[in-house]
């Protein structure tokens, strides 16, 4: 299982909300910023609307390993910041796949 190489630091996800475009559905956002950069990184945010820290973790979970099942598809250069949304606490994985897939879709990364 391959590791996801993550966005750690606050200037990162600053930039993306900055420069960054954004795409959502009623299950998660995606803001997008192209970089350049060899590799794709990742961040994740589980707002505390979600639920508790089980459901937060549980959601954070899924949404790596969508992202790493899609890794092949979306190249390198992009950091991406997925914020999920109070529904995906309770959505199927097949919902959060088809929702992460159509958020790729319409941003021109996933194709």
């Amino acid at each position: 299982m391959p590791v996801l190489p993550m966005l750690r630091r606050r200037a990162d996800f600053d930039a993306i909300g900055r420069a960054g475009r954004t795409q959502s559905t009623p299950l998660l956002v995606l803001r997008s910023l192209h970089t350049g950069r060899s590799e794709t990184r990742i961040g994740l945010s589980t707002p505390r609307t979600l639920g508790d820290a089980v459901r937060r973790n549980r959601v954070r979970r899924r949404l790596r390993e969508l992202v790493r099942g899609r890794l092949g598809r979306i190249g390198g250069g992009w950091d991406l910041l997925l914020i999920a949304r109070p529904s995906a606490a309770a959505a199927s994985w097949d919902d959060l796949a088809a929702a992460l897939d159509d958020l790729l879709r319409r941003s021109g990364i996933g194709e």
